[in-house]
This record gives C-alpha cells, structure tokens and sequence, in this order.
C-alpha cells in the first residue's frame, strides 16, 4: 500500500489514531490521548506567536526511506511550503519536525524518526515529552535550544 491509497482509503478516513506506513507499506496505527492533541495545540500555538513567516503543519505526512512518517507538528520555510503543499506527502521534510511521544511510543522508535525527518531534509527534529519537556535535535548534535526559533521554551505547559 502506498500513502495516496491511505489518504483516499474510504475505511481509513474517520479512525481516531494517526496513521504512518512503515517500509513494507503495511498501516502502522498509534492511538493517542487527549493530553498529546492539547501538547500538539500548545506547539502550534507557540509557533505561531515565535515565527512570523512559514507555515505550521499538523499531522504532516513525510516520505522517508522506510515508509511514511507523520509529524505530529511541522513548520516549513515559505519556500519549502510552495514546494510540498500540492504532494500527497511531503518529498522533502519541513524545516522543523515534532513529534509528541505518547506511551506507545519506544525510545528507538522515536530515534529512527528523527533520523529519518534528518535525512529526508528537516534541518531541526524536536521531541515533547509526556511531561511537555522539550528536546532539540538538529543533524550534528541535540541542541541547547532551537536554533530556527530559539524562543521556543524548553517546556511546554498546558
């Protein structure tokens, strides 16, 4: 199965969980709680009031080498934007790729994530805790801080 399949799926248009397809295109399901939507809405929101120019994400669907992923938030450049907003899933990754780890979550998971929204172009991958503790990543190293939006706090309060 391929990501336009999923998207236009009529049996997999209303479920409650975020769907990503893994490497051998089988459907991986990940259901969530209310407490990642409300941290999903606070990124947001935070981005929002931080970063002028670009264009948030929710749920953005990027292709990597081992399947579909989706980002949980995502915020890409102006001209990153013109360039993905007509794909079914995004060839290249936005600049700045979060996802907020719910408890089926792995560590390793969530590494191999990061790895893939890296080499699929994102230049930062940022993880929110389930305690709304922020981590920043870009290719090299874990950040400090955010270098594309270094007011963003190092924890996310709801």
């Amino acid at each position: 199965m391929n990501w336009q399949e999923v998207v236009e799926h009529p049996s997999l248009r209303d479920l409650p969980f975020k769907i990503e397809l893994n490497e051998r295109g089988q459907i991986v399901m990940s259901p969530t709680k209310v407490a990642h939507a409300a941290y999903q809405g606070a990124i947001v929101l935070l981005l929002k009031a931080l970063i002028k120019k670009g264009r948030l994400l929710v749920e953005c669907a990027v292709e990597t080498s081992k399947g579909t992923k989706v980002a949980d938030v995502a915020w890409a450049s102006t001209a990153r934007y013109k360039r993905i907003i007509r794909e079914i899933a995004c060839s290249i990754a936005p600049e700045i790729c979060v996802e907020v780890f719910s408890e089926s979550n792995t560590k390793a998971e969530m590494e191999e994530k990061r790895r893939l929204y890296l080499a699929h172009g994102a230049k930062e991958v940022w993880f929110c805790d389930r305690q709304g503790r922020m981590s920043f990543y870009d290719a090299e190293e874990k950040l400090k801080r955010s270098v594309l939006c270094p007011k963003f706090p190092g924890k996310v309060k709801l």
